[in-house]
């Protein structure tokens, strides 16, 4: 494995902005999709907001190789963008992966690289050395918290890709002649009830996380979480899963989760309000290169979709005694496209 880092060791080296964990965030940015042969002039937009934070959500690049050597110049390529330097220069920067980056389309558990992926991952993104990232087994899952006390926000980001259970597919033929006239995907739930993308362990420390302490929970998930019929890769393709995290937030009380995602190359805000006891707002960014024309339905879908590329958006305005939360999907050139207004209290229905 030597010989594939040292093709990283420039980027490696690069200046990279540092997160001032004890200070509160205002704005917060995010995006996925971002293919490494693509001109990126969405970075610009991006660039000029000077975010508090930008988050990757996945399919940071699309290497869907199992070769090391071609994964770590994938990586290089997408390095050497200028809008990706700018703002690894002057934005802290955080990232979870997705399949493309894991290592294969739609892969899971069973794609034979992903320890070698994960430490290209990982040096990628700077992540230290000393890191549990880098040695715990299940996967590159991990958690922030900015800010103090009553301006705290914590991001929660889960790995759903390491030890995912196989997807269950539907017939070819409902495919062609159901699905695909509907716009929607090959995948069905699982047949299997206990069938998870997370696994146990993780689903243990993903309940740890969210019982600290935090005003605002946001859980950065990699593919979509809210939405249910899409047939693409999504938490309702495992449903013990995505029933498990609905309870676990209601069960603990936890206030203030917000849900973002990406994925899907087209942008959409969704609200779902059943099983829980607050209203679950998701912001679904993608891609920052990626388009897909044919949008799949989503009954949970506030206002349109965007099918060209997108970026996500959170700001907060800690000034008000009762927080404004705005959610938003911008443009290739900063333009708000969907935004949604919310107080804190809305979505933080239990007792301190």
């Amino acid at each position: 494995m030597k010989s594939i880092y040292i093709s990283l060791i420039t980027l490696l080296l690069t200046t990279t902005a540092q997160a001032n964990e004890s200070m509160p965030l205002n704005n917060i940015l995010f995006g996925s999709c971002s293919h490494q042969d693509k001109p990126k002039p969405i970075m610009a937009a991006i660039n000029a907001e000077a975010p508090d934070l930008f988050i990757f959500l996945g399919d940071n690049i699309y290497a869907d190789t199992t070769d090391m050597q071609k994964m770590a110049t994938m990586y290089q390529k997408l390095g050497s963008d200028a809008g990706i330097q700018t703002l690894r220069q002057n934005t802290p920067v955080i990232a979870i992966w997705d399949d493309h980056d894991f290592g294969e389309n739609d892969a899971g558990s069973e794609y034979p690289k992903k320890q070698q992926s994960k430490q290209l991952m990982l040096d990628f993104w700077h992540e230290p050395k000393d890191s549990i990232r880098r040695t715990q087994k299940d996967g590159v899952y991990t958690a922030y918290s900015y800010g103090s006390e009553e301006q705290r926000v914590q991001v929660i980001m889960p790995d759903l890709r390491w030890n995912r259970a196989p997807l269950n597919h539907v017939s070819r033929e409902e495919y062609l002649q159901v699905r695909k006239p509907a716009k929607q995907g090959p995948y069905s739930a699982s047949n299997n009830p206990t069938a998870s993308m997370l696994g146990e362990h993780q689903w243990q420390w993903l309940e740890q996380q969210l019982k600290k302490p935090a005003k605002i929970k946001i859980i950065a998930s990699s593919i979509q979480a809210i939405p249910e019929q899409s047939g693409w890769e999504s938490w309702s393709n495992y449903p013990h899963d995505r029933k498990r995290l609905l309870k676990l937030i209601k069960q603990h009380k936890i206030n203030g989760v917000v849900l973002i995602s990406g994925d899907t190359h087209w942008g959409e805000i969704s609200r779902y309000q059943q099983d829980v006891d607050y209203p679950l707002w998701e912001v679904t960014s993608s891609g920052l290169t990626e388009e897909w024309k044919d949008v799949s339905p989503n009954k949970y879908r506030v206002n349109d979709f965007t099918n060209s590329v997108n970026y996500g958006a959170i700001n907060i305005n800690w000034s008000q005694a009762d927080p404004e939360i705005t959610l938003a999907l911008k443009d290739i050139n900063g333009a708000t496209i969907n935004q949604q207004q919310l107080r804190l209290s809305t979505i933080s229905p239990y007792p301190h």
